[in-house]
């Protein structure tokens, strides 16, 4: 298995967090599970080897989309595939949907939506090239292309929202509701409504989910209780932890922390990390 992270240009660090890539095998007898869980922000994903089948229970499959976006959501899904696979994303700040494609947080959240519906009359082309291409960073050069082209088509400047939806990604999700509408300048009812037209979730769940997020990068940390990751990323107690992690990964916090549970494969890659664009 093959995971692999690049950072955007400048020009698209406002909107895109990083490119990643993930290739691997499957097969009929030994099939590749695949989970995301609960994210505040977005992505665009693109299969270019391979689609995924969604778990949606255990007797219930439904074929997953060939490329389009994950928006964010606050629940888990798994996957399934029994072939080699390859995966191109995006993994986008959670405005970055709605500037880009006008799209607001609420239409999409929770929701896996074809590419069509997202990227209109670019998407063929654009699925196309992605499909056809020979490397990674043929992948990355399209991909920062596309969105460098919608970047044109911005008219108004970011409100002072966006700003404060990226410092709260960046601490952690450990900053109040009030403190958060001071740093906007809004009041902390038009603050919270403007909050949750680019994020599709009050900032509350947000910060809920950030927070588990910062919990899960805590993965491989095998010198850490679950005590001390609890208090590190913010919990009252142990079992606040566990009852959120439940929720939003499916998963006990004790049986993913040691590499146990389900779809925890891809994080044990050495090839795990921040590269510089292949340019």
């Amino acid at each position: 298995m093959r995971y692999l992270t690049f950072s955007p240009p400048p020009g698209l660090a406002g909107y895109v967090r990083y490119f990643w890539m993930l290739e691997g095998e499957g097969s009929v007898d030994q099939p590749y599970i695949h989970r995301s869980m609960a994210d505040g922000c977005a992505e665009l994903i693109f299969h270019y080897q391979g689609t995924f089948d969604e778990l949606v229970t255990d007797s219930l499959t439904e074929k997953s989309f060939a490329s389009g976006l994950s928006g964010a959501s606050q629940h888990f899904r798994r996957f399934s595939i029994n072939r080699n696979f390859g995966i191109f994303g995006a993994y986008l700040y959670p405005f970055a949907v709605s500037q880009l494609f006008s799209l607001p947080g609420t239409e999409t959240r929770n929701q896996m939506l074809d590419l069509k519906y997202v990227a209109g009359s670019q998407a063929d082309e654009l699925e196309e090239k992605m499909m056809l291409a020979t490397s990674c960073t043929e992948r990355v050069n399209i991909m920062t292309a596309f969105l460098e082209s919608r970047l044109t088509k911005i008219k108004k400047q970011p409100p002072g929202v966006f700003e404060v939806i990226k410092y709260l990604i960046h601490t952690k999700g450990n900053t109040n509701v009030d403190t958060l509408a001071e740093k906007s300048f809004l009041s902390t009812r038009q603050f919270e409504r403007n909050f949750k037209q680019f994020t599709g979730f009050s900032p509350k769940l947000f910060s809920r989910i950030i927070r588990f997020q910062n919990a899960i990068a805590h993965y491989g940390h095998r010198t850490k209780s679950l005590t001390d990751i609890a208090y590190t990323c913010g919990y009252y107690d142990q079992s606040h932890f566990i009852q959120e992690f439940k929720e939003f990964s499916g998963h006990n916090p004790r049986e993913y922390f040691t590499g146990k549970a389900e779809a925890t494969q891809w994080i044990n890659y050495p090839d795990k990390n921040i590269q510089s664009l292949l340019t």
